[in-house]
């Protein structure tokens, strides 16, 4: 379990990078070439994605509980927003939805 969430963590960053990079571009005026590495990790993230031993859609259900998270600590650390309370309890909650999920992989 441990290992799948750590997996989906790596994921989650490879994914908001990719996403992030050309946001700098073409909201902060930044250079294009941050389209080379945002591609690189959108593949990265692509990858990580297929290491996972269950069926894709449950991967990508499983997935999204820990994108939830990893977004918010992302808008906290990287954008300094202050998360809320409502913030943390929505994490948990689609964090716990993915322990569940995970949890009936080998049970299916």
């Amino acid at each position: 379990m441990v290992k799948t969430a750590l997996l989906f963590f790596i994921t989650a960053i490879a994914e908001i990078v990719g996403c992030f990079l050309p946001w700098l571009w073409l909201k902060k005026g930044m250079t294009a070439w941050l389209l080379v590495p945002a591609a690189a990790s959108l593949a990265l993230f692509v990858w990580l994605l297929t290491l996972h031993p269950a069926a894709s859609g449950r991967v990508y259900a499983a997935y999204g509980g820990v994108y939830v998270l990893t977004a918010l600590i992302w808008l906290r650390v990287v954008d300094g927003v202050k998360l809320s309370t409502w913030d943390w309890v929505g994490a948990l909650v689609a964090f716990s939805g993915m322990l569940i999920i995970v949890t009936g992989w080998g049970r299916v």
